[in-house]
């Protein structure tokens, strides 16, 4: 097992990452959250199916009341997000709770919304289930979505603990798995060169991204999560990096429809066509077929899908949180591993979309 430091501005906290490590979690419980009363866990039903005995098992010395909600972006809605409330009032919880998020990033957002909201705050543990969960339990950014934009109603509020068993991985679909390593490839593209050289040497395929690889692979993309966040936890500066992909990925996760094409999938297609801005207006250098060829020998689509709208996704994109009086900012590179923020005009948007759909 390895024990990471993840250090921010508002809280300093240990990332668990291992195999069969889950009887952790009582341990850390019992030496760091002192008179304890109720533990509530909010999951999905994928993995309450699949691991509710595990967790139950592990939190057998505690009283612990289990939310269930549904599965993927539908537990990121307002309706789901009030059920969550209304079922820890009903079951009594106060300021001496916890949650605990099991689950992939969906329900992590959730909990962790949930609990900074909750009597103005609860403390809260990640429990990750997915690839995708390395990047979204690490860092403290909790949100459900808005018809009109992904993550757009929410906070910063880090997990007291994130504890990364990976042996729940081990049934993840693999469009689950390829969703959870496109944010692997940005982290190692935003920061780390010979990181991106080991990926593409190493994983030749989706089915070898398991045992020392995974975990090597995972434990390197929290190291680098936790480069920028230690630095800007409220992203006010270089936090805004890890979004890398993410201006055009989330657009065609909306107008998609959540959870028609998976974050990863769409975010993938979003770093393609920030490598090909990063090309035209920040002087990067870089051979963007190799990388293609790669991502479809894993699985990945590399193109926008045709039904959606070029005019669609600008004004989507409008609406991302780096936006500035509805001025579009993309996350470009000028090398492997140097990202800078670059303001680009609606019509070279366009006229770009058009260039890359061809």
């Amino acid at each position: 097992m390895d024990v990471l430091t993840i250090e921010t501005a508002s809280k300093t906290y240990p990332v668990y990452v291992g195999t069969n490590i889950l009887d952790q979690l009582s341990v850390f419980i019992k030496d760091s959250i002192p008179d304890l009363t109720t533990i509530m866990v909010i999951t999905d039903e994928t993995v309450a199916k699949l691991y509710s005995n595990d967790i139950r098992a592990a939190l057998e010395n505690f009283n612990t009341e289990f939310c269930i909600v549904p599965s993927g972006e539908r537990a990121k809605t307002f309706d789901v997000y009030y059920q969550a409330l209304s079922f820890a009032f009903e079951k009594k919880l106060d300021r001496k709770s916890l949650v605990i998020a099991f689950g992939g990033g969906a329900i992590g957002d959730l909990g962790g919304f949930v609990a900074s909201t909750y009597m103005r705050g609860i403390p809260f543990i990640q429990v990750p289930t997915t690839i995708l969960s390395h990047d979204s339990a690490v860092g403290g950014k909790v949100a459900i979505n808005h018809p009109l934009g992904k993550n757009m109603i929410g906070s910063f509020y880090q997990p007291e603990a994130v504890l990364y068993d990976l042996t729940f991985l081990q049934s993840l679909p693999q469009n689950e798995k390829l969703s959870g390593f496109a944010e692997v490839i940005k982290h190692s593209l935003i920061h780390d060169p010979s990181f991106y050289d080991w990926l593409v040497t190493n994983i030749n395929s989706i089915e070898a991204l398991d045992g020392e690889k995974l975990h090597h692979s995972l434990k390197r993309g929290i190291e680098i999560k936790n480069h920028f966040v230690s630095k800007d936890e409220r992203e006010t500066g270089i936090r805004a990096y890890l979004n890398f992909g993410h201006t055009l990925g989330h657009a065609i996760e909306a107008e998609m429809g959540y959870g028609q094409w998976t974050h990863g999938e769409s975010v993938m297609v979003g770093i393609l066509f920030a490598l090909q801005l990063s090309k035209d207006f920040a002087g990067l250098n870089f051979q963007t077929e190799p990388l293609k060829e790669w991502l479809h020998q894993l699985g990945y689509e590399t193109e926008i899908p045709q039904e959606l709208s070029v005019q669609n996704l600008v004004s989507r994109m409008k609406q991302d949180k780096k936006s500035i009086g509805q001025k579009v900012n993309f996350v470009l590179l000028e090398e492997i591993g140097r990202p800078k923020l670059y303001e680009v005009s609606d019509e070279e948007i366009e006229k770009q979309l058009l260039i890359f759909q061809q």
